[in-house]
């Protein structure tokens, strides 16, 4: 057998003239070279690995050149980028200038739709189908969506359109979780077959018909037929939910069986309306570890793809993520009236130890931030006190339930902003660029952005002492500093504790007397004083200004620096003092547009003051994918282009 297979797949067409047996050693070489490139970028694995006959059998049935293809969310899409003339530069996945991680219209005429959040390639594919008919063309529109994004309200309000208007159209859902009993499995298999035939349909509709033009008795009868197949399937046929709206349902079939898949997918096209074919796969199929643990494989870092294990980072503290879930245990083992959410991202959130500890007060209402929000309202209504995780970047969809579900009635949730600014390889469509701007806009609304491990876990005690509306805390992707000092408000170092050996001892580590005090609302903290410039920081770019003030140091500049820590209320007193210097710069791991930098001149116009003024931060455009360091570099965000920028704006 070839081990050239996948070299020599110029383009998907390539694919018909492989045998049952290449196809399959051609699937063992996607996965192989997947795990291969992703244990040195990290990546989307697990559900990667699943869809790879899927993928294969869908670029043999339809030609995508002019077909059409739409992903959702795309975490899936790593064999369909192979095998559509990107496999030459998988190594640059994830990477800066690289083939990103999720399907990109600018990279490649089989990427339809910018795919990154979740449930939304229903939608997608109904207004491509309707789309189609009103130009009328002949595409063939198939949707490829998960079990999990098939949980979002939008996918249900989408199939709501797909199963009235009955246009041509195939979803194929990729179910790689959801548990089927045998026997209900092999009796809607054998139903799903024999849907699949088209002379079953057409003697079924022949019989139908016949007996429909006999008169009153006839029809009688074929009602009664259908009554009676309706009853029983429902009973036993899991698709009878998509019948019943309009959709023919096919499955459950082996997602890992490319003929079966061919089959189902070649009877769809012929069928006149929509067709859901229901494929049952395995996440982290192929690769033992992947299969052993899908969640963690679900999206990874770097990793030894001979034993799976991941790769550790240099600086031995928690993450943020890690900070924030251990203080929540510890303030629900002492607060009964704690209740977490998340929408589908428990171990993402840092949430695994909380659900294991307080099972009957952990939600994860999976892919369903609308709904998570607005339940919160409903537990903070009851006298609860929930606190809702979710990533920047998804919590945007929420943003009419945080406003009128909650800030509108001043009820006290805690919204756990993980992932704020830039997290690095996912791309544009997980950047955490917007939340400062889109929570700071809503009235009642209380905003933190800790640097700190103490801090964040301050800010986790002090948002929960909150009974008169919201408080949103945002923290980024990855480790807290290595080295931490708690500053008071002149910039004195406290007393250091005893550092933790190990990353997991520090999360875990009780909280300390000064871990446990409440942050003052609205106050910042002054971490250096001088005298010819303030830089005013928030969260991840705080030690950046810290490096910046050292560098203008030694040019003879004395720079202030401030962990601003509140972005509303935002320290007034902070922004008056800065005023004293001859320029005030601000820097913040969010958009400009909006954000913190706008909250700082708005306040200074609000107070007369019109010093020279200098906003870091991230420009008005969608950030690309690559490393954090890099797209840092890239936006000027280094202590070194912010120290330049500085210094031609004094000499101006």
């Amino acid at each position: 057998m070839s081990q050239d297979l996948l070299q020599s797949i110029e383009r998907p067409d390539d694919l018909r003239a492989l045998s049952p047996d290449e196809l399959l050693a051609l699937a063992a070489q996607i996965r192989e070279r997947m795990v291969a490139v992703t244990s040195h970028t990290g990546g989307h694995l697990a559900s990667s690995l699943g869809a790879v006959e899927t993928i294969i059998a869908l670029h043999r049935v339809f030609d995508f050149s002019f077909d059409r293809l739409v992903f959702d969310v795309g975490h899936q899409s790593y064999a369909h980028k192979m095998l559509t003339g990107r496999n030459a530069r998988l190594e640059t996945l994830r990477q800066n200038g690289g083939v990103g991680g999720f399907p990109k219209r600018a990279e490649s005429l089989y990427d339809v739709h910018d795919a990154g959040h979740a449930s939304d390639s229903l939608s997608i594919a109904c207004g491509l189908a309707v789309a189609r008919d009103l130009n009328g063309g002949s595409e063939e529109i198939v949707a490829l969506i998960g079990d999990a994004s098939l949980s979002g309200g939008m996918a249900f309000e989408a199939l709501n359109q797909i199963g009235h208007d009955r246009r041509n159209l195939t979803i194929v859902l990729n179910d790689n979780e959801m548990s089927i009993s045998r026997n209900v499995g092999a009796l809607s298999l054998y139903l799903g077959k024999a849907r699949m035939s088209r002379s079953y349909t057409l003697a079924r509709d022949t019989v139908e018909g016949g007996l429909g033009r006999t008169g009153r008795v006839g029809r009688a009868l074929v009602n009664a037929g259908e009554a009676a197949k309706g009853s029983v399937k429902k009973l036993v046929v899991p698709g009878m939910f998509f019948e019943d709206m309009g959709i023919k349902y096919i499955g459950p079939i082996d997602g890992h069986a490319i003929g079966s898949l061919e089959e189902a997918l070649s009877a769809a096209r012929q069928f006149d309306g929509p067709v859901l074919i229901h494929a049952v796969t395995q996440k982290g199929r192929g690769y033992a570890p992947a299969e052993a643990h899908p969640e963690l494989y679900h999206g990874i870092g770097r990793f030894d793809p001979e034993t799976g294990v991941p790769e550790n980072g240099a600086c031995a503290t928690p993450s943020y993520t890690d900070v924030l879930g251990a203080a929540l245990v510890q303030e629900a083992s002492q607060n009964d009236a704690i209740i977490a959410l998340t929408a589908g991202m428990t171990r993402g959130t840092g949430l695994q130890e909380f659900k294991q500890r307080f099972p009957e007060r952990f939600i994860d209402v999976g892919i369903a931030e609308e709904h998570a929000v607005a339940q919160a309202a409903g537990l903070a209504l009851g006298g609860k006190k929930p606190v809702v995780a979710i990533y920047s970047t998804f919590l945007q969809r929420a943003y009419d339930q945080i406003a009128m579900d909650v800030a509108l009635q001043k009820l006290p949730v805690v919204f756990c902003v993980d992932r704020a600014g830039l997290v690095g390889e996912d791309g544009a469509t997980h950047q955490g660029a917007f939340d400062l701007v889109y929570l700071r806009s809503i009235p009642n609304m209380r905003v933190i952005a800790p640097y700190t491990a103490r801090d964040l876990r301050r800010a986790l005690h002090t948002a929960l002492s909150v009974s008169d509306g919201p408080v949103a805390i945002r923290y980024p992707r990855g480790a807290t500093p290595c080295e931490e000092t708690p500053y008071g408000r002149d910039g004195d170092a406290a007393a250091a504790d005893d550092s933790p050996a190990t990353a997991e001892d520090a999360a875990a580590a009780p909280l300390s007397a000064s871990d446990s005090s409440l942050l003052p609302l609205g106050r910042a903290n002054r971490l250096r004083t001088g005298k010819d410039l303030a830089l005013l920081a928030l969260g991840s770019l705080v030690p950046v200004a810290l490096d910046c003030a050292r560098l203008l140091s030694r040019q003879g500049l004395e720079a202030s620096v401030y962990d601003m820590l509140w972005v509303k209320p935002l320290d007034r007193e902070a922004v008056r003092d800065a005023c004293h210097t001859r320029l005030i710069a601000t820097l913040e791991n969010g958009s400009l547009e909006g954000g913190f930098g706008s909250a700082v001149l708005e306040e200074l116009a609000s107070q007369q003051r019109f010093p020279k003024v200098l906003t870091f931060g991230l420009p008005d455009a969608f950030i690309e994918h690559g490393s954090q360091d890099t797209l840092l570099a890239n936006l000027g965000l280094t202590a070194e282009e912010i120290a330049t920028r500085i210094v031609q704006k004094l000499d101006e």
